[in-house]
């Protein structure tokens, strides 16, 4: 099944199981945060290093690469 997420205003689609990580990276997306001046996507992969953290839905440091992603959801880059 095919679902809807928001990244940034913009409208990515993914499948339904992905994690966010996954419908980032298969949507073309290397990177989606910005700390100390660089940009960061995925490292580990795990959930251990935090540099894929994005807000969802308006809650922040959510580790992308562990929540999957749900028909709907508003993702938004985090800069620090």
């Amino acid at each position: 099944m095919t679902i809807r997420i928001s990244f940034d205003g913009d409208e990515v689609l993914g499948r339904e199981g992905q994690t966010i990580a996954g419908v980032l990276l298969a949507s073309g997306r290397r990177s989606w945060r910005t700390a100390d001046g660089e940009e960061r996507g995925v490292f580990c992969g795990i959930g251990v290093c935090q540099d894929c953290v994005v807000t969802v839905n308006g809650v922040g440091s959510v580790r992308a690469c562990q929540r999957t992603a749900c028909d709907g959801d508003a993702i938004e880059r985090e800069v620090r």
